[in-house]
Parts: C-alpha cells; sequence; structure tokens
C-alpha cells in the first residue's frame, strides 16, 4: 500500500517540484498551498505524514500545526521553511514537530527522512491496549484473544481513543476527527458509535465522563 504524503506549500513551484520527486519514489501525494485547506486535507485524507510550511496564507504554519495535534499527537509533522531563527525553531518543537529543516534542502534528504519517519511508525502497526491487539495495517482486532469485527468508523474511533489514551475528549473533538470540520449533523452521532464500540469491546476501556465526553483507559 502506498503512503499518503501532505504537503503543505505555498510556493507552487516548489510544491510541484516534491509532489513529482515524491510520487517518483512511489509515494501518493496530496497538496495544498493553504492553511484552511491543509486542515481539511488532513481529515478527509489522513495522510501517513505531512510536510508543512510555516507562512501560508489562512492559517499559518504553526496554526495548522496546532489544530492537527488537538486530534492526533502521532502523526510525523516536517516543518520546511525559509524562516530559521531559533524562536520560529523553539515555537515548532513546542507544538510537537517531529523535524524542522530550513529551505533551501535536498529533495532527496527530505525523502530520506520521510522513510526514516514512516519506517518507524511502521513498526507500530501492532497496537496493544489491555487485552485488545490491534493490526493497523489490516484493521484487524482481537479482544482476549477472541477477533472482534468493526466497521470503518468505529475503528477510526477506537484509534483515536487510544491515540489520546487517559484524555477525556469531548463530543466535538470527536465529531472533528470522525467527520470533520463541515459536520453539520448531531453530536448525539458520537454516542450511538460510542454506544456501538463499548458493546463491541464487553463494556471495557471507555469511560463516559457526564458533561464533557468520554475518555479510554487500560483496566
Amino acid at each position: 500500500m502506498e503512503n499518503k504524503v501532505l504537503i503543505v506549500e505555498d510556493e507552487v513551484k516548489l510544491r510541484r517540484i516534491m509532489k513529482d520527486f515524491l510520487q517518483k519514489e512511489n509515494y501518493k501525494v496530496i497538496e495544498s498551498g493553504d492553511g484552511i485547506e491543509a486542515v481539511d486535507l488532513f481529515f478527509s485524507e489522513k495522510p501517513d505524514i505531512i510536510v508543512l510550511d510555516v507562512m501560508l496564507p489562512g492559517l499559518n504554519g504553526f496554526e495548522v500545526l496546532k489544530e492537527i495535534r488537538e486530534i492526533d499527537k502521532t502523526i510525523p509533522v516536517i516543518m520546511l521553511t525559509a524562516r530559521g531563527n531559533e524562536d520560529d525553531v523553539l515555537k515548532g518543537y513546542e507544538l510537537k514537530v517531529d523535524e524542522y529543516i530550513v529551505k533551501p534542502v535536498s529533495l532527496k534528504v527530505l525523502v530520506a527522512k520521510i522513510k526514516a519517519f514512516l519506517r518507524n511508525k511502521t513498526s507500530f502497526e501492532t497496537i496493544i491496549f489491555g487485552g485488545l491487539n490491534i493490526n493497523v495495517e489490516s484493521m484487524e482486532i482481537t479482544l482476549d484473544g477472541e477477533s472482534i469485527d468493526l466497521s470503518s468508523k468505529e475503528f477510526e474511533l477506537l484509534m483515536f481513543l487510544i491515540k489520546n489514551r487517559n484524555q477525556v475528549l469531548t463530543r466535538d473533538k470527536i465529531i472533528t476527527s470522525l467527520w470533520g470540520y463541515d459536520y453539520e449533523g448531531d453530536l448525539r452521532a458520537v454516542d450511538s458509535q460510542i454506544k456501538r464500540l463499548r458493546k463491541k469491546l464487553n463494556g471495557k476501556y471507555i469511560v463516559t465522563v457526564r458533561g464533557v465526553g468520554y475518555k479510554i483507559e487500560e483496566e
């Protein structure tokens, strides 16, 4: 399966050069030159890694990174920028950027870093959480040795909860993760998904925090 890279860069020529180079390396590339669109693409396309410029229209790179980290704390993000002052570098790391590269950068070096991050990510394709054994690639799950069948949306919900384990997640955050910012439906859709998932997990792990939302914790 092709790894998916989201490139967020407002310089059209540079973005196309990076896209062409990565496609030759057999990556599937999604591209954006705008911070707001980039956040939407993150939710809709679910990339494996993000290459993110700082100076962007709509939302700047730091604002994009902050939005992403509120939902996903594990996706690798490489910040690619012409600005190399210490304050920018420190701000990027405070927002949990994984790598900070100052332009101009060798495309071969960029690809090497992408490969390294994805190789590290692949090594954690199997997640153990309590009695759950989750194969992320195949979406196969066992609970206490017994196979359980989840819908794609239930699987997304479970992975989102586990990525943010022991944290209380509001319904709004869960909605944004599962359906994106444009969702205009009922917040009770979250409760319905939680109810179905909790039943398949035999009532384990998912905790309701009244008036706030949900969290997942090992028993």
